[in-house]
């Protein structure tokens, strides 16, 4: 999985930048063929104090993207890579359910 990292009008520090791949890489663990992962990094315009994390991942199919925000980068990360966890979760699932198991009418 390649990861993109942008920070938009500041410079990320690299243990931000190691922060991000090693959590990324635990969700490439849990999900199938993730392509690409663009990671965006911003801070709130005017008084606003929230950062801002955006995470888009490529896989076949359709991309998910994700966006949260909170005081601090990490916690918004972290809060972004737990909302993908539950999509490709809520997918699994539903792949899942969608197989059925035919009974064989051979055996009584």
């Amino acid at each position: 999985m390649d990861i993109i990292i942008q920070s938009l009008g500041f410079k990320h520090s690299d243990n931000l930048e190691l922060f991000i791949q090693e959590r990324l890489n635990k969700l490439n663990t849990q999900a199938e063929k993730i392509v690409r992962a663009n990671v965006t990094l911003y801070q709130g315009s005017g008084g606003n104090q929230n950062n801002y994390c955006e995470i888009r991942l490529e896989v076949p199919g359709n991309d998910h993207f994700v966006k949260r925000n909170n005081e601090v980068f990490e916690v918004a990360i972290v809060d972004a890579i737990e909302t993908l966890q539950k999509v490709f979760r809520r997918n699994k699932e539903k792949q899942n359910s969608h197989r059925r198991v035919e009974p064989d009418p051979n055996i009584a």
